[in-house]
């Protein structure tokens, strides 16, 4: 636990200097990222909490941190007594926003780092400070956090960037440069400014390591219906991209130009709108809705920008032929190096009686990754975490601070890898014992919800905040549930969580029905706090499915699943599995057979685990 007294009066000493009496600090950085460069890792320095989402907000005489529920116990360990934690999501409990405006009330002004936060949750809160009677909210140029950070603050990485080559793309940068100003045509847009990290590195078809775990770099892009501009230190370009970018008639200029630049335009723009009739007719600037207040400001705001969903990010979500055939063969290498761990781990602690603790065995796991084809790195954190931690649902194992691993209580691994043919992210929760009634039970509730997730089958038109309740069924019958999301959207080499799709209560599950191509996982689970934690997670493929009927004329759909690793057989009580189940999960162990048992030739441990596991259920 950090003490955050010392950081917390230097930013309110610079607060009252500039007449602050609120100030936000998300967890974002400039580009909306979920996961960020040490650098900026603000709202982590400010209050001490190291989870991946949150929101802090600090006043002159209190502070909040606002998070979710993967995150409860972790924040409630991590936040020292300077801060109150709102639980989003629970009953009674108030949003950040409402925290922030009530905190505003008599003429109080509430300020963020502008380039932090999204316009249209810009307006939003805006319009929320002044119904509770506050003055305001203030864009900042400067962030408050970063002078008070300034000693020992990390410098933005500027790692190399590499070409991802068409074979592994499956689309050249030109057709996707085409199809995008095509989209652009219908709104006669005068520009497209793109600020996501992956939907960069996508639409030119490049790789970089700027983010732990994701294989993205810091840029900006400008697409006009005449140009398509990269923002980017130069240095970071090796020869390859510097002519792989020529050759598709992309412009490089310096990132810290981008805003001068996206000012400059809108200038022009305006101008040609005003004084001649070159200008009738010109559209908006079109920005994703997650684009920064910052760059929605510097295009002039309301009036001139629309902030729609990216259509970099739409594109980017529907997986091509390439991309869906590397998908399949990277999880069979992954497939192969997590039933190669999990045998190696059950003989460590049960036959050898090894003392193991939970980094040791995530450290194993990249090792055994990492021998295969075309491995890059991790797409994320494992989390390896035995008995009570197993509750803790974003848990982080730190090294000299977590616990052996117990064999006479379930394990939960959550891990993930970068390949240059796709992005794994795979959840197991083993039992290298006897686990008691109530571990089976819930595993078995969450195996089944797993399967009547993987097995829908669902006219085109459906959204993921619609299947979600097939996940949850069977929890539900039972009075349990699952404090977060079902799936979320999964990358091509590119992010772990990907939009605009994804299965879940959230709202904005609601607005894009699941299409061919679609990558997501599927992840129902179960938690006792201070007891066990139970998740089992594949990642799955949206394709079309043939019915008996058609109605409405309307394709149907289903799921292909990808994750090749076995369900733990001594956490499933088969008497709560029904036939088709019990039919589904024979076939799923068969095809995981046929197609591991070539990885293992001469390994006698680890093929006599995969039979063990695979073995048909009666």
């Amino acid at each position: 636990m950090a003490n955050t007294t010392s950081r917390l009066e230097k930013l309110r000493s610079l607060m009252k200097e500039r007449k602050v009496n609120v100030y936000i600090i998300p967890s974002e950085d400039s580009h909306s990222s979920e996961y960020i460069a040490s650098c900026d890792a603000r709202r982590e320095f400010i209050s001490g909490f190291t989870g991946s989402a949150g929101c802090s907000v600090v006043t002159l005489d209190s502070a909040a941190l606002a998070t979710d529920g993967r995150y409860f116990n972790q924040a409630a360990k991590q936040l020292d007594s300077n801060w109150t934690l709102l639980k989003q999501g629970l009953q009674d409990v108030p949003t950040w926003q409402e925290w922030a405006a009530s905190h505003a009330s008599g003429g109080k002004s509430v300020a963020v780092d502008s380039s932090l936060l999204p316009g249209s949750a810009a307006k939003k809160l805006s319009d929320q400070v002044h119904k509770a009677g506050g003055a305001g909210l203030v864009p900042l140029d400067e962030n408050l956090v970063d002078i008070v950070w300034s000693t020992d603050r990390p410098a933005r990485p500027r790692q190399p960037v590499t070409v991802l080559t068409d074979d592994l793309a499956g689309k050249s940068v030109t057709k996707k440069i085409m199809e995008l100003r095509q989209e652009l045509s219908k709104k006669n847009c005068p520009g497209f400014f793109v600020s996501m990290l992956d939907e960069v590195a996508w639409l030119f078809n490049l790789r970089g390591s700027d983010i732990p775990y994701n294989p993205v770099f810091f840029s900006y892009a400008t697409i006009t219906p005449t140009e398509a501009i990269l923002y980017i230190d130069e240095s970071q370009l090796t020869d390859a991209c510097t002519a792989h970018l020529q050759a598709n008639k992309v412009q490089v200029k310096p990132y810290e130009t981008f805003f001068s630049d996206a000012r400059q335009l809108h200038s022009e723009v305006a101008g040609k709108r005003q004084g001649n009739s070159d200008g009738m007719g010109i559209g908006r600037f079109l920005i994703s809705n997650k684009a920064s207040w910052a760059l929605n400001r510097a295009l002039g705001g309301e009036g001139s920008v629309e902030e729609m969903r990216s259509p970099v990010g739409d594109a980017k979500a529907i997986k091509n032929e390439t991309e869906m055939n590397g998908m399949r063969s990277c999880h069979v290498r992954d497939g192969a190096a997590l039933i190669e761990f999990f045998a190696w781990l059950e003989n460590q602690l049960i036959e050898r009686k090894t003392i193991i603790d939970e980094v040791q065995a995530a450290e194993k796991l990249e090792e055994i990754r990492s021998k295969h084809d075309r491995f890059v790195g991790l797409s994320f954190t494992t989390i390896s975490s035995t008995g009570p931690n197993a509750a803790i649902i974003h848990y982080g194992p730190e090294k000299g601070n977590c616990a052996a691993i117990d064999p006479a209580s379930v394990y939960l691994c959550d891990s993930g890898a970068q390949y240059l043919d796709g992005t794994t992210d795979t959840t197991r929760t083993l039992h290298f014992g006897s686990p008691g009634a109530a571990e089976k039970k819930a595993y078995t509730l969450v195996l089944k919800g797993l399967i009547g997730l993987e097995t829908a089958i669902f006219p085109k038109g459906t959204t993921g905040f619609a299947l979600d309740c097939l996940a949850r069924q069977h929890l539900w019958k039972n009075g349990l549930d699952y404090r977060h999301g079902t799936g979320h959207g999964v990358g091509s080499y590119l992010n772990v969580h990907e939009g605009p799709i994804g299965i879940g209560t959230r709202v904005q599950y609601t607005e894009v029905p699941l299409a061919p191509g679609n990558v997501l996982s599927n992840e129902p689970g179960y938690y006792e706090d201070g007891n066990f934690g139970i998740r089992i997670e594949n990642i799955m493929m949206v394709k079309e499915v043939q019915t008996e009927h058609c109605f409405g004329d309307k394709p149907f759909l289903g799921f292909e699943h990808v994750t090749m690793v076995p369900y733990c057989q001594s956490l499933i009580e088969v008497s709560l599995l029904d036939k088709n189940e019990k039919d589904w999960l024979n076939a799923s162990n068969a095809e995981i057979l046929e197609k591991m048992k070539g990885f293992f030739e001469g390994d006698e441990l680890t093929t006599a685990w995969l039979k063990r596991e695979t073995q048909k259920i009666e």
